[in-house]
């Protein structure tokens, strides 16, 4: 009776062995494949002239939007995602220094990773946020591709992004935003008509950065990653209703908000928006407040 058993439970467990095998051979070919996917775009005509203003203001925009945060303060790159289960995903080194950019990259280089998500080769960049910075306008694209350009040479020699078994299953599924041109629209071009100013319009442009995390419709929700916090409502219906101005803006660039709570910059990028200028953070309250 026991053999039986034991016998019984050798093929129960073979059959899930085997099963839970060609799923992850599924899943290792499909992501395989849409990693090695080469995309036909045309790159948008963008003409760049790099003065000291352009300069100033890519400088700016490059901590503001967040590249910092990923890629280091000195933009010589980071492992950003250390996980046994999930992989290594690697924010690359941006300068031409020894484990970063060729020598030979280029302002189209530039524009084809920010507004499509795309290696050189056309292929897709792996996590980096493209999506959001597709909706960009020609003057911000300009200036930090500009800024880009003429960064310091650093040395820092980093490995290459690689998923694990879990990392894999999640891209897979869509669950983490893994395949980056994928998720982008590659006839839109850059906004013309972008006006810097205490607006619904101009907030609404700048809360773009907000939806990885927010989620379109702003109300937040669950974790992004496995590990991080409950996503919150940035809605009039949620915190963000009940804070003045004042206490929204202290907030963004203080990492503490009115109940005391301070936000782990990991999870809420306050770095990033302790960049913004007032009249951005005023345009971002008035539309989160609209919503």
């Amino acid at each position: 009776m026991i053999r039986k058993i034991l016998k019984g439970l050798g093929i129960f467990i073979g059959i899930v062995v085997a099963l839970l095998a060609g799923f992850y051979t599924k899943v290792y070919f499909s992501t395989e494949s849409r990693f090695k996917k080469k995309y036909d775009i045309t790159l948008q005509a963008l003409e760049i002239k790099p003065d000291s203003a352009l300069l100033a203001e890519g400088q700016r925009l490059i901590a503001a939007k967040g590249c910092k945060d990923c890629h280091g303060a000195d933009l010589s790159g980071k492992i950003f995602i250390d996980d046994p289960a999930l992989g290594q995903v690697i924010a690359v080194n941006l300068t031409k220094g020894k484990g970063g950019l060729p020598a030979d990259y280029n302002e189209q280089d530039w524009l084809k990773a920010m507004q499509h998500g795309l290696n050189r080769d056309n292929t897709t960049l792996k996590v980096m946020p493209s999506y959001e910075y597709t909706h960009f306008s020609e003057e911000d694209m300009k200036a930090i591709i500009a800024y880009g350009m003429q960064l310091p040479a650093i040395d820092n020699e980093l490995p290459e992004t690689h998923f694990k078994p879990v990392g894999r299953i999640l891209a897979d599924l869509d669950k983490l935003p893994v395949m980056v041109a994928e998720m982008i629209d590659h006839q839109k071009t850059l906004s013309t008509n972008v006006v810097p100013e205490v607006s619904i319009p101009f907030g609404k442009y700048l809360a773009v950065s907000c939806t990885a995390c927010h989620k379109e419709n702003m109300q937040g929700g669950d974790p992004v990653v496995p590990g991080s916090p409950q996503v919150a409502n940035i809605t009039s219906s949620g915190n963000v209703g009940k804070w003045t101005e004042e206490q929204f803006m202290t907030t963004l660039r203080s990492g503490v908000t009115p109940e005391g709570k301070t936000l782990p910059s990991q999870f809420m990028p306050w770095t990033m928006t302790k960049e913004y200028t007032d009249t951005e953070l005023k345009a971002l309250y008035l539309y989160l407040r609209s919503i």
